[in-house]
């Protein structure tokens, strides 16, 4: 069984803010880390490696400093991974994005073929949460999105049983495989990595590949080029000016309480009507 997981370096938005004067993100100074959920599907794929064999590579799309997550990955279990950079995959959107991804898995998949795509629910720089369902459409596999539990993986029938979120509980799939699951943080605990992991993880140098290592690419879905997402503005939200002691008995409180949240909301919809 072979299953890659696709990995993100995200900065660490612990720290990160946004500059008051340009509306855009400031990244100085700020440490980039694994993307979280990422972290969580390494962990579920080496996880699922250890009950039925095989091998888990990751691959991640970025800058040459990014190979510091194709290490972790290895530190916490994965056995090989590549990084696919180069200035031309720059400013890529998420259908840019899963573009690139797709074809650096097209010629992972041709040395050896793919059982099983994971990728973390989304990255928490973007919080999108499409580029494994664009993945899974290009190659033309299900994508399973939301999953919290791998129930079973059999590779005689060739399917995986999952349970995934819903907003009022969770539904059971059965899916084909090959297919792409994205997941939940509650799917598992990345577990301390142990010490050969570690020493591993130190020694490896992934695989990195250009544009024209990737074969036939089509250069205008790639980076800016490819990417019809724009960014008008962004900015922080205002602080609160702090909140107001409701005191009294019960149903004093509870009256003066909706009497405040029933003015705050016909002031909201004013506002909405007056911006429209």
């Amino acid at each position: 069984m072979h299953i890659v997981v696709c990995v993100k370096q995200v900065p660490d938005t612990k720290i990160i803010k946004v500059n008051p004067k340009t509306n855009t993100l400031d990244r100085r100074g700020v440490p980039a880390i694994l993307n979280p959920y990422d972290a969580h599907a390494v962990e579920e794929a080496a996880r699922l490696k250890s009950i039925h064999g095989g091998t888990v590579t990751v691959v991640s799309m970025g800058p040459p400093q990014a190979t510091a997550v194709i290490k972790k990955s290895i530190e916490i279990g994965a056995d090989a991974g590549y990084l696919i950079s180069d200035r031309r995959f720059a400013g890529a959107d998420t259908l840019a994005t899963s573009y690139a991804l797709c074809k650096a898995l097209e010629k992972i998949s041709s040395i050896e073929p793919i059982d099983l795509i994971i990728c973390g629910k989304h990255a928490i720089d973007g919080d999108t949460g499409q580029v494994g369902p664009g993945i899974a459409r290009r190659l033309n596999i299900p994508p399973v999105t939301n999953v919290y539990e791998v129930e079973d993986m059999n590779m005689n029938d060739g399917v995986v049983e999952v349970k995934r979120k819903l907003s009022n509980g969770y539904e059971r799939i059965q899916a084909q495989l090959p297919c792409l699951l994205t997941v939940e943080k509650d799917i598992n605990k990345v577990s301390y990595s142990p010490m050969p992991n570690m020493l591993k993880a130190a020694r490896y140098k992934p695989v990195v590949w250009t544009v024209d290592d990737l074969g036939e690419v089509d250069i205008k879905q790639l980076g800016l080029k490819g990417s019809p997402t724009i960014v008008g503005k962004m900015f922080p939200p205002k602080s609160s000016d702090g909140g107001e002691m409701i005191e009294g008995e019960s149903s004093e409180q509870v009256t003066k309480l909706l009497n405040i949240l029933l003015t705050d909301k016909k002031e909201l919809f004013q506002k909405v009507g007056e911006d429209a």
